[in-house]
């Protein structure tokens, strides 16, 4: 059986803007990994709610899963779950388990659940709440699409507890070899190599240093055995 599969939609204009760099796609996928759910897409969207509704839509038809960051804080630009819960045809509202999440945190923490706080209750209709053992207010789950914050550290609580409940399939492997030679060099042997191994993914990654130029050759898979047949035959082809 293959993989089940993924998306992450990564929302925000401070993304676009290159005001901030994104570190949650890059944790995503080796969390993915490791679990066996294929990572095949990855879009980022602007804070509008066409861009948002548009590609949730898409993705949700095309994945398995669809992981969402971003959007889902107290202020108005924070529209992720209003997007979500039109892009699926359902109401939003304050939720009472959600709303007590937020009343126990601000309370023991002597701050006010204010109108703006409240807004982080809004959960769409029949959505299962997303634990965030960080700062309380949750993410959620609708259908595939499972929506976490985009702050670094939450989201990655916010996974931690979302990854467990999903059936995954075989791990991703993975295998490399630097090579001192140029790409030019080595890509007839390569492309034989690839050739030999379909069921493998062999990819190649120039660098330079110091005026030596070379490449790193990655091989993933799923079959531990069929990766090490391939980098046996990898080095043999290009001895140190």
């Amino acid at each position: 059986m293959p993989n089940p599969t993924a998306a992450m939609l990564v929302i925000g204009d401070e993304i676009l803007s290159g005001r901030t760099r994104d570190a949650n796609m890059h944790y995503l996928a080796g969390e993915l990994a490791k679990t066996g759910i294929d990572l095949k897409e990855v879009r980022i969207v602007s804070d509008t709610a066409e861009a948002i509704t548009d590609a949730v839509g898409t993705l949700a038809d095309t994945y398995t899963h669809v992981f969402t960051s971003g959007g889902i804080g107290p202020t108005h630009d924070d529209i992720t779950a209003d997007c979500i819960a039109a892009a699926f045809s359902l109401a939003i509202d304050v939720r009472d388990d959600a709303r007590a999440i937020l009343e126990e945190h601000y309370q023991r923490t002597g701050t006010a659940l204010n109108e703006a706080r409240l807004r982080m209750a809004r959960i769409p209709e029949g959505a299962t709440l997303i634990d965030n053992p960080v700062s309380a207010a949750p993410g959620f789950t609708l259908g595939n699409v499972h929506v976490m914050a985009g702050v670094p550290q939450i989201f990655q609580a916010m996974v931690a507890s979302v990854l467990p409940t999903l059936t995954g399939g075989a791990p991703l492997l993975s295998q490399s070899l630097r090579i001192e030679r140029g790409e030019g060099d080595i890509a007839g042997p390569l492309a034989k190599l690839a050739q030999e191994f379909p069921d493998l993914t062999i990819g190649s990654y120039p660098y330079s240093h110091s005026g030596t130029f070379g490449a790193h050759i990655v091989i993933r898979g799923h079959d531990g055995a069929r990766l090490d047949a391939a980098m046996q035959k990898l080095s043999r082809l290009f001895p140190e």
